[in-house]
């Protein structure tokens, strides 16, 4: 058994609290780290203030080596990190490696976009008294950043915090998941070796009582939190006057209209369903189906699914395995026995042995059952008819609190159009399920779904503030 250290102002530490991280398929402990306590966080966020000039100062030459370097070392590792994403999520190894490369992925981008933040100029004379003005706007670092990432995720949903900060010129104190915190902890000893100033980040595990307080103080001037609505939209009743960033997931929905060749969807629509056990922000969750397609799909999508057995993550071809908990599992299994109980209808799966659950398909749902009403976050997909017409499947993706993101499958322009300017949801994706997701593109939702966007320059913009000179 190995053991983490975190990382707290340039220092790897412990503390007298010990944090057991165990292998999620086999149960078996993996590694222990620690949780920083109140002193220890005290410690990192004065060590941010400290550093906040001189990070303010970095050059976008220091800043691009830096995210550069961070780059390259992900992935020269990437092998030995998938390995410890895969262990400690339960991911199969195929997307835990994904995951990896995109971390990797989105501190290039950073590198890049820490070369164009964005200056203007502005003519001030369209009054009479701005006669001979102008107005030149530049953008400074808002300061202090706190980044609260989830499970799902561990690693990239993290650098989506940590890369946009480092290219503003923020420090940021980052949370992890209590069950997933090892990966980013490898990080920190990766951008340890940059040229970053120490202090500059800090990576610590925390019980949530101690997390909070990156919520409540005021030396923290943007909260940047991913994870459930209901802990998200409390923690900005909380936040006081600090910026506040929420990506609080949902449930998104797929139309499936009826020039769709069905064959050729099936393989990304049992991905958007399936993989990682549906423990994704934009899983895709809701299936609506034109009539004249509607069996084939179903049928399709019921074979493939009945394919799906549980397996070691580790193993190459695994392709669905355990989820987070047993908790979580046993949660699925109440909110679909209770749809049944209401009259949906169990096409495949449906069954928890420990914490893992079966990929499960549901038809005759309805909008007021939790299994699609709610974010399931498990491997449970609903697959319903539209009447035909594509008001209608726009009618039904926005019978819901959330607008994360979601799929349209057509090969009519004018059906996309429609999608696109009255689909209520952050990102319409065209011909692909809406779990796909590019780490250059603005990401967020509308409703329950967040406030504002990630995507490394949409958050390195919402991690500055604009200030005018105006002469």
């Amino acid at each position: 058994m190995n053991e983490h250290k975190i990382y707290c102002a340039g220092k790897f530490i412990e503390t007298g609290r010990k944090l057991v991280v165990t292998n999620k398929y086999s149960g078996k402990i993996y590694s222990t780290t620690f949780q920083a306590d109140e002193k220890v966080l005290n410690k990192a966020i004065v060590a941010a203030e400290k550093v906040k000039q001189e990070c303010r100062e970095l050059s976008s030459l220091q800043k691009y080596e830096a995210l550069k370097f961070i780059h390259e070392a992900i992935l020269k590792d990437k092998k030995r990190l998938a390995e410890i994403l895969c262990i400690e999520s339960g991911k199969p190894i195929i997307y835990a490696t994904g995951e990896i490369e995109r971390a990797a992925q989105t501190f290039l981008i950073a590198a890049e976009e820490c070369k164009r933040l964005p200056k203007e100029y502005m003519s001030l004379d369209w009054t009479l008294n701005g006669k001979n003005k102008e107005g030149i706007v530049n953008y400074f670092p808002v300061g202090v950043v706190a980044g609260i990432s989830p499970f799902n995720f561990p690693l990239n949903l993290a650098v989506h915090k940590i890369a946009p900060a480092i290219a503003a010129g923020c420090p940021i104190i980052l949370k992890p998941a209590s069950s997933t915190p090892l990966s980013t902890l490898e990080l920190a000893k990766i951008i340890d070796k940059s040229n970053l100033p120490k202090g500059s980040v800090s990576i610590l595990p925390m019980d949530r009582k101690t997390g909070n307080l990156l919520v409540t103080d005021d030396r923290i001037n943007l909260l940047s939190f991913t994870g459930s609505p209901e802990i998200g939209w409390e923690l900005k009743k909380q936040s006081g006057k600090k910026k506040v960033v929420l990506e609080l997931g949902g449930n998104a929905g797929v139309i499936i209209s009826k020039g769709t060749d069905i064959k050729s969807v099936i393989a990304k629509c049992m991905i958007g369903a399936f993989s990682y056990s549906g423990q994704i922000c934009i899983h895709a969750q809701r299936f609506f189906v034109h009539p004249d397609v509607y069996d084939n799909f179903l049928k399709a999508m019921k074979s493939e699914t009945d394919k799906l057995k549980n397996a070691d993550p580790l193993n190459d071809s695994t392709k669905v395995s355990c989820m987070i908990d047993e908790e979580n599992a046993k949660r699925v299994e109440s909110w679909v026995k209770e749809a049944v109980k209401q009259g949906a209808k169990l096409i495949s799966g449906g069954k928890r042995h420990g914490n893992f659950y079966e990929a499960t398909i549901l038809t005759n749902t309805t909008s007021k059952m939790k299994v699609s009403a709610e974010e399931i976050f498990g491997p449970v997909i609903c697959i319903e008819k539209y009447n035909g017409k594509i008001k209608d499947a726009i009618k039904k993706i926005n019978d819901s609190k959330f607008g994360l993101q979601c799929g349209v499958f057509t090969d009519s322009v004018s059906e996309l159009d429609q999608c696109f300017k009255n689909i209520e949801v952050g990102g319409v994706i065209h011909n692909e399920v809406p779990t796909l997701r590019f780490d250059q593109m603005p990401y967020g939702g509308i409703k329950e779904s967040g406030l504002g966007r990630e995507g490394v320059k949409y958050a390195i913009m919402d991690m500055m503030e604009a200030k005018v000179l105006v002469k």
